[in-house]
């Protein structure tokens, strides 16, 4: 088996297919299958089987065909399949937003980068590729069922454990190690809670990003960074992506359509000692009023009404 370049820890495995390795058969329809090939072992389907003796040794891109006639395409899963199909417990942060992140937070090789929660282990994959084995990512899980799900899929992704990553089993807010670090990244029901002890450790100019599900959230974490005074204003994002369907005269949208996965939130931490610019617009009118009860800025009692 040929691994690429980055010492094998790139979790992209080119040449020839070998005995071991996991690839992804796809029939005429576009389904998958996902095989681990075996020497011995056969791929069964309606139209008779395929020895996986007859794919071992092929080229990555090679057509085989059942006893039956039936045809599938052999590839090896991009990263993106991976993360996608993986075993999990709990809800992974999806390539489309992953993306995102890994270009808006700006993850660079040999960054120190910390995230919690890990959940499944996806974001963790992608970030230990942009990272590289001279960074370092500090993964924290509070259930110890998802730390044991993430383990695995980032070592069956890799091939072996990877040495830039150290997952810790434990609360942010309370189990925050002393590292300074480049980048945050917060995947958790309460980010607001752990903003105060990420603030200590991220470095002047590092990016904090949060990664949460609803709207209410979103409120209550951009006025707790608000409040907090240490951040820039926070830049709040939602992605979505669309198939299309282009055959003849037929181009449309496709059916298949990924809407809201979650809202992104970035902010750069400030110099130490020095406090956000007062926001320059008014507050909505009514938006601080006296049913709202989350972070209030300290400049909000002071705009004009």
């Amino acid at each position: 088996m040929n691994e690429s370049t980055a010492g094998g820890l790139s979790g992209v495995v080119v040449g020839p297919f070998a005995e071991g390795e996991r690839i992804t058969l796809s029939d005429a329809k576009g389904r998958r299958h996902s095989v681990r090939l075996r020497a011995e072992g056969t791929f069964h389907t309606t139209k008779g089987g395929i020895p996986h003796a007859a794919i071992i040794g092929q080229p990555e891109g090679s057509v085989v065909t059942s006893v039956g006639g039936a045809q599938f395409l052999a590839f090896r899963p991009l990263m993106h399949d991976f993360m996608v199909s993986m075993p999990r417990e709990a809800a992974v942060i999806y390539p489309k937003d992953a993306a995102h992140i890994l270009m808006q937070a700006d993850i660079f090789p040999g960054a120190r980068v910390m995230e919690a929660g890990v959940g499944s282990g996806a974001l963790t994959i992608a970030l230990l590729r942009m990272i590289g084995a001279e960074g370092h990512l500090y993964s924290y899980e509070r259930r110890e069922e998802f730390a044991h799900v993430a383990r695995t899929n980032v070592e069956n992704f890799y091939g072996r454990p990877h040495p830039a990553w150290e997952l810790r089993l434990g609360d942010l807010a309370v189990d925050i190690g002393p590292e300074d670090l480049d980048r945050a990244i917060l995947d958790m029901l309460a980010p607001w809670e752990c903003v105060d002890a990420v603030a200590e450790r991220l470095v002047p100019g590092g990016v904090l990003t949060c990664y949460i599900a609803t709207a209410t959230q979103l409120g209550r974490t951009v006025e707790t960074l608000r409040t907090h005074g240490g951040f820039t204003e926070p830049v709040l994002r939602e992605y979505s992506a669309r198939d299309w369907h282009a055959e003849g005269l037929a181009i449309r949208p496709g059916h298949s359509t990924s809407g809201h996965t979650g809202f992104l939130i970035f902010a750069r931490r400030l110099a130490p000692g020095v406090t956000a610019p007062r926001k320059r617009r008014r507050p909505a009118p009514g938006a601080y009023g006296a049913d709202y009860v989350g972070p209030r800025p300290p400049w909000v009692d002071e705009a004009t009404p």
